[in-house]
């Protein structure tokens, strides 16, 4: 597909994707909170995703998931998210993998759950305890059930103090699952952050998952596609969207995930449009170019 007569545009509130697909060659989306809320899929996003690849375009999903992108796949099929939805995935796991490898000899430890170790195959760092690590691999909580960094303040401290460098594999903060917030990778890095500790994020909104998005890409296509050619979309503010910001990417929010309690339901033009400039407050650089209470194609 050739991209052409590129219309640039001022966020308009409410816009449903198949309003927008035809300035783009493709989509960058994000999964959880888009395409599932944790129990189950999302029909109306699963439609528009199908309807999009249906026009010839490529879907990528990306997704802060700290895990290999083949773990993925099963996972969505049992969700109910069909293989023919999306072209690939690309995971924060896996950018993760590619940074760790450039430490090959760094003693690492894993701080996560054992469902994350597959960030670990093929890779010949020496696994070793908390005590004599030199990196840290960070992949989440424990236990999903955990509702507090306080837990691990320790376990921290002892990084802190031996100057350990911890790689998050998974920026969010928190994630909706069903009816309830979930803490993630992303907070436990924070505080390690705040108590001087040194962190390096590998998904979203960091620059290198973007980078392998678009290679992907360009193996799909045959050519290199140009930023300006792809929308990004998403629920979370500051991996989504500000990634979509700092790559230079149009950006596409969905409020139903987990700013949720924030924009509440955005099925009203006025609130669709107030909550869009509210938005474009937070992030200069942003390019907006719709907001949605759920992904759909109308």
């Amino acid at each position: 597909m050739v991209h052409t007569n590129r219309i640039l545009r001022t966020p308009v509130g409410l816009s449903p994707l198949r309003k927008l697909i035809s300035h783009y060659d493709g989509l960058l989306c994000d999964i959880w909170g888009v395409l599932h809320n944790g129990d189950a899929a999302l029909s109306e996003a699963i439609e528009a995703l199908c309807k999009t690849r249906a026009t010839g375009r490529f879907v990528i999903l990306l997704t802060n998931a700290p895990r290999l992108s083949k773990d993925i796949y099963p996972q969505l099929a049992r969700f109910g998210v069909p293989r023919d939805a999306f072209d690939t995935i690309v995971t924060s796991g896996d950018v993760t993998a590619q940074l760790i490898a450039k430490q090959p000899k760094a003693a690492l430890f894993h701080f996560g759950p054992e469902r994350d170790r597959s960030v670990l195959e093929g890779l010949t760092n020496p696994i070793v305890d908390l005590a004599r690590a030199e990196l840290c691999l960070l992949t989440g909580p424990l236990d999903d059930a955990i509702e507090t960094v306080d837990l691990y303040g320790n376990d921290l401290e002892v990084m802190c103090k031996n100057n350990v460098e911890m790689i998050c594999a998974n920026p969010d903060l928190v994630v909706r699952s069903g009816n309830r917030m979930v803490i993630c990778a992303g907070s436990i890095a924070q505080r390690y952050a705040q108590m001087g500790g040194r962190v390096t994020y590998a998904g979203k909104p960091e620059p290198a998952i973007y980078d392998e998005a678009l290679r992907r890409a360009a193996i799909l296509t045959g050519r290199d596609i140009p930023k300006c050619c792809v929308l990004a979309i998403g629920d979370g503010l500051p991996t989504d969207i500000k990634g979509a910001a700092d790559s230079g990417l149009d950006a596409y929010f969905v409020a139903s995930g987990i700013h949720a309690s924030e924009f509440g339901a955005l099925n009203v033009a006025d609130n669709a449009v107030k909550a869009a400039g509210k938005i474009m407050t937070r992030f200069k650089s942003l390019k907006l170019v719709g907001v949605c209470d759920r992904l759909s194609w109308s």
